[in-house]
């Protein structure tokens, strides 16, 4: 009965490890590789920061943080999203393009339950961590947009309003689930658009 109960409470260990790595092991690379960015610092990428294309991607320096950005994706359609997110982040459709006045709206780690967390995308696990001045680089059509925090918050989950911004500011919103592994509430992340570069392709 003993070895029944030491193999459960091994195999459950070993299942919550499984389960949780997405969130430990980005939690671990930014204590260990913590270096502090601000608005006055020059943009420097290691060479695991390099975006996955220049077409619609997302950098985030001070996580460590890259992905893929899937293109308007309807971020009310489970089915959809769910699938878009396990290829990286995504766009919600009717929001704006980097580029254009307005607000580009990308989310990342939706789940239903805290056992499905290691299916998903999981890039924006460590967003909580960002604060005011802190860049986020999003790269759309071979050009390199610079973007600097300015607001952090956690709202309820049936909060659409950071969705549906209307401004004439170029802005970025992220969106993720808080805590992580849940669908309580959501944590909302607002950069401005300070510059933008067109990329060489030479």
């Amino acid at each position: 009965m003993k070895k029944i109960a030491n193999i459960l409470t091994f195999s459950s260990l070993f299942l919550l490890i499984l389960i949780f790595w997405p969130i430990a092991k980005g939690e671990i690379k930014y204590q260990v590789n913590k270096i502090p960015f601000s608005i006055n610092k020059t943009l420097e990428l290691d060479k695991s920061l390099i975006p996955p294309n220049k077409d619609f991607s997302i950098v985030i320096p001070k996580i460590a943080a890259t992905a893929p950005i899937i293109k308007n994706v309807n971020p009310f359609n489970k089915n959809e999203f769910l699938g878009s997110l396990k290829k990286g982040v995504a766009h919600a459709n009717g929001t704006n393009l980097p580029g254009e006045e307005g607000n580009v709206y990308l989310f990342a780690h939706s789940t239903d339950a805290f056992y499905n967390v290691s299916s998903y995308n999981a890039v924006f696990y460590l967003i909580g961590k960002l604060e005011k001045g802190d860049k986020i680089i999003v790269y759309y059509n071979d050009a390199e947009y610079v973007y600097c925090v300015t607001d952090k918050k956690t709202v309820s989950a049936e909060d659409i309003k950071y969705l549906t911004t209307n401004t004439k500011e170029k802005i970025l919103t992220l969106q993720t689930c808080y805590p992580p592994g849940t669908t309580f509430k959501r944590l909302i992340v607002i950069a401005k658009q300070t510059n933008w570069f067109v990329i060489d392709k030479a």
